[in-house]
């Protein structure tokens, strides 16, 4: 298979940090003195993930040359007053990749400029030409800080174009969600099995296993609903991230009965990839860029499973112009039946608001 020991390096990369993080996320969750205002928990799970990323893809890909691009870069932690987070930090990493394989004796510890160098080597911008790595080492920091959903989510590109994604979604159900209409896709019954790992590489579909075992992958497939009265829909949670009204007007034209699932993070992608829903729409507020690091993973998640992600224009997400997406208003994602009816109800909504916006 192509990219096998890509592949095989960035599933064990994501399904570590992961484990970093959900040991952060029960500390938070149990604590009654954490304040839920205090960032510090997604700031040391934040860069943890980031630098464990860094340091498995590296030790396991050690003959290729390295570039990643990320969300986080070492500049604060090298600020005075830093040295308590950044040698929690530093404490976690080693404890996470010691505990990786009990039986195998790691060489030395990280010290605290070992893990900043680590940080800092996910400070590549990326581009058309070469390989590059994209990680997003919390996507959902605010699903994280609820104790909700969010992702680890890594991407490699080559010569601009995605060619593998992983994801893993520690707190998503590895039941379907379709018609969880809670406002935390999280609090389902404490006995239903949580933690997923999609993964895809191009040309070879898309898979999802258990991310806490070895059980077989089993291979999903996006949701063969034509009619978009019988879809359903995902949007971010927090109105902040997407224009909730814009959604329900496309929703309204297209049909569409069920109200909107609305979870944090890549999670969605990878729910939509395994047909937990049939339709995404992410419409961020005027002025915000999108980073590619938001949805390279989940982009060909999505794709692999035999779905279209766009802009709302129709185009094709290029990921080949560094850190940010140029898009058309937003990005859109549905099978290939639903995609030729989504677009026409993006189209028309966009342009009422816009008429709308322009006889105030």
């Amino acid at each position: 298979m192509a990219y096998e020991k890509e592949l095989d390096a960035a599933k064990k990369a994501a399904s570590l940090a992961a484990r970093l993080c959900q040991k952060v996320q029960k500390a938070l969750l149990q604590s009654d003195v954490q304040s839920k205002s205090d960032k510090s928990p997604v700031t040391v799970a934040d860069y943890g993930s980031q630098a464990v990323v860094s340091l498995l893809l590296q030790r396991e890909l050690s003959s290729e040359p390295f570039s990643l691009v990320a969300e986080e870069d070492s500049a604060d932690l090298r600020k005075d007053g830093s040295q308590d987070i950044l040698e929690r930090i530093t404490k976690l990493v080693n404890d996470t990749l010691a505990n990786e394989d009990p039986l195998k004796p790691i060489d030395s510890a990280l010290s605290t400029e070992d893990l900043l160098r680590a940080i800092d080597c996910g400070t590549s911008e990326g581009g058309p030409n070469g390989r590059h790595w994209v990680l997003d080492p919390i996507d959902g920091t605010k699903g994280f800080l609820r104790g909700d959903q969010y992702a680890v989510a890594l991407g490699l590109l080559e010569e601009g174009k995605v060619v593998l994604g992983v994801l893993a979604c520690p707190n998503l159900p590895l039941a379907s969600i379709a018609g969880d209409n809670n406002k935390d896709s999280s609090s389902s019954s404490s006995s239903e099995e949580k933690g997923c790992l999609f993964y895809a590489t191009i040309g070879s579909g898309t898979y999802m296993q258990p991310l806490d075992s070895k059980t077989d992958p089993v291979k999903v497939h996006v949701s063969s609903v034509e009619n978009p009265e019988d879809a359903s829909f995902f949007e971010s949670f927090e109105g902040a991230h997407s224009l909730h009204d814009l959604s329900s007007s496309i929703a309204n034209k297209l049909g569409v009965k069920a109200p909107p699932v609305r979870i944090d993070s890549q999670a969605k992608y990878g729910a939509l990839s395994r047909g937990d829903g049939a339709i995404y729409l992410r419409f961020p507020h005027k002025g915000y860029r999108e980073k590619i690091w938001d949805h390279v993973a989940g982009a060909i998640v999505v794709t692999e499973a035999g779905g279209i992600v766009t802009d709302a224009g129709g185009k094709a997400l290029d990921f080949s112009k560094g850190k940010y997406l140029d898009l058309d208003t937003g990005i859109i994602v549905a099978n290939e039946k639903l995609m030729p009816l989504l677009l026409k109800a993006v189209r028309d909504s966009i342009a009422e608001q816009e008429k709308e916006a322009s006889s105030l």
